[in-house]
């Protein structure tokens, strides 16, 4: 009799190392980098005209590797302008390796870095609580808008920050990935605890569209090797697969039934592609601009 199924979150240190994983199988980073480098000085391209400070919100800004990478376009944009950098984080782990890495990248004199340990919720609350509306020129939500309960109000609240020049920057999954494929189909089978929400780029332009917002939209290609996911007791494979369900201990705790589906929807064309004997699945991202 397996077990029954918990979610991921409940073990923020398994979590942490399905997620390593996953950075370490995937071109995640790599297709953001490539965004940053291409695409970002175009958004950022009027954020800060007139303006003695630029003011920054990174919303989930994790461990900093994308943040640093956008601070750079925003430093090139606008040479020697003082840039007040803002991170919101609730992993404690996450925040020391940032400031870890902070310490170790050159010429960031003119940024200042504030960091607070708290989920987007938190910080609205706070800021409610101390009645504080400030704005800014730039918010980035990365691959966050998973952990939040209520998308639309998470959404509108942090838009509702932005100075007339400003931008808001929201990654997700693509509506096209193997993510959205495997949620829409199995999502109600997954324990989701209320921890974690399943929502992709797609979702996000409906939501987008009926709150009025304009946007555009960057579809960033990705890709994943899973392969290890399918050799019986892969200790790689297990945390793959506990990062793709969302579920802690998935191979343990899975009724036998759903794992066979799951597993065999994994290996579908919607999902993921044979390359080159390599299982490699759909990664890929949506990049959406909004504008104020």
């Amino acid at each position: 009799m397996s077990s029954p199924m918990r979610n991921l979150l409940i073990d923020p240190a398994r979590y942490l190392q399905c997620f390593r994983l996953f950075l370490a199988k995937s071109t995640e980073h790599q297709c953001m980098q490539e965004f940053v480098e291409r695409q970002l000085p175009a958004v950022i391209d009027s954020i800060g005209d007139g303006k003695s400070t630029i003011n920054i919100l990174s919303v989930g800004g994790g461990a900093g590797e994308i943040d640093l990478l956008i601070l750079s376009k925003v430093q090139a944009r606008y040479p020697g302008v003082a840039i007040n950098n803002v991170v919101i984080e609730p992993s404690a782990d996450q925040i020391s390796k940032y400031k870890e890495r902070v310490a170790k990248t050159p010429n960031l004199e003119n940024v200042k870095f504030t960091w607070h340990e708290e989920t987007a919720y938190e910080y609205e609350s706070r800021m409610n609580a101390e009645k504080k509306s400030k704005k800014w020129d730039f918010i980035h939500m990365i691959q966050m808008l998973y952990y939040v309960r209520d998308i639309p109000a998470t959404t509108r609240y942090f838009h509702s920050l932005l100075e007339t020049q400003g931008k808001l920057l929201i990654i997700l999954v693509s509506g096209t990935s193997g993510w959205e494929t495997l949620w829409k189909k199995y999502g109600c089978s997954f324990p989701l605890d209320d921890l974690c929400t399943y929502v992709s780029a797609g979702d996000m332009r409906k939501i987008l569209d009926s709150a009025g917002l304009k946007y555009q939209l960057h579809e960033l290609p990705s890709h994943m090797d899973i392969t290890s996911c399918f050799i019986e007791g892969n200790k790689d494979g297990e945390l793959l697969l506990d990062f793709l369900t969302e579920t802690y201990e998935f191979s343990k705790s899975a009724p036998p039934e759903l794992r066979r589906q799951v597993m065999e929807e994994l290996r579908k064309p919607q999902c993921s592609e044979e390359r080159d004997g390599k299982v490699v699945f759909n990664n890929s991202l949506g990049a959406i601009v909004v504008e104020p």
